[in-house]
């Protein structure tokens, strides 16, 4: 069975094809259109159709994307690539492809993927974390998607940061119209934010990650609050679905420190005599939500 999944992006479109056993057969990634409906539709539409015509075979059509299909609308909702927002995107995709779609939230996609051959395939209860241009996360149990009643289950990124520090206060404002989400503190922009209001200067987190490392008592300031914000988040997780495994994705799971600095604080703030949940870097990289959507047809 040919399996292709689509990573729906707000900057880049990315289109894997796997085997029956998981595969690659062929990857490929472009731009997504910004801010224009029809040509993000179209875009879609030739990765699938150039791949099929070069496998010389169809396959089923399973689609990542930021956001999460109301249950009453039936149109998409809480998506930061906003031009999606009230679409009926699973839709218009089946239409335009002739065929049926199977279309899910982008965390829940990175966490099948790892609960399914990647990070946490060995735990039962899967918490996948998106730490990148936003924050996101999927819920997995026994290898099925939990979406919840209204759709929502893993989106702790739009949860308030818990205990609240002075230096917390009083938080950015998100583009959900709150202020102070998780998201605004633990995704890269609210990294770099972190970092400007301590130095007056815009960095990305790559930098002031090197920076830290560095010697750089500013930046290392930035890092340790992030630390202990992700920590403080992740606790709060796993007081509520105490998970077998957290696996982290997006740009900023490539800090090694997160790895090293969080799981001793989370017995800090979790509500438990300690705390020996792993928190794992994803074995798929930056593909995962890829690869997740394509398993959408297991």
């Amino acid at each position: 069975m040919l399996r292709l999944g689509i990573d729906l992006g707000g900057t880049k479109t990315e289109l894997i094809a796997l085997d029956s056993t998981g595969e690659v057969l062929r990857r490929e990634r472009r731009p997504t259109p910004s801010g224009d409906y029809g040509a993000i539709l179209e875009s879609v539409y030739q990765l699938i159709s150039e791949a099929e015509l070069v496998l010389q075979r169809k396959g089923s059509i399973g689609i990542a994307t930021p956001g999460a299909v109301s249950a009453r609308t039936g149109l998409l909702k809480n998506s930061n690539t906003t031009v999606l927002n009230g679409k009926p995107l699973d839709r218009d995709l089946a239409q335009r492809l002739g065929r049926d779609v199977r279309m899910e939230n982008d965390a829940n996609c990175f966490a099948l993927s790892e609960a399914t051959d990647g990070a946490a395939a060995h735990g039962r209860v899967v918490f996948g974390v998106i730490l990148g241009t936003g924050v996101g996360g999927g819920l997995i149990v026994d290898r099925q998607i939990i979406r919840g009643r209204n759709r929502i289950a893993g989106e702790w990124g739009h949860a308030p940061l818990p205990w609240a520090r002075a230096d917390d206060q009083p938080g950015a404002p998100c583009y959900c119209g709150r202020r102070g989400c998780v998201e605004t503190y633990l995704s890269g922009p609210g990294l770099s934010r972190d970092f400007h209001e301590r130095t007056g200067t815009w960095q990305t987190p790559e930098a002031i990650v090197a920076s830290a490392r560095g010697g750089d008592s500013l930046a290392g300031a930035s890092l340790t609050s992030y630390v202990d914000r992700l920590a403080r988040g992740l606790a709060a997780v796993i007081d509520v679905l105490d998970p077998d495994v957290v696996v982290l994705g997006g740009g900023l799971s490539n800090i090694a420190e997160l790895y090293r600095d969080v799981p001793p604080l989370l017995s800090t703030y979790a509500f438990s005599d300690g705390v020996d949940t792993p928190i794992l870097p994803a074995k798929h990289g930056d593909s995962s939500g890829v690869r997740g959507a394509a398993w959408l047809w297991s």
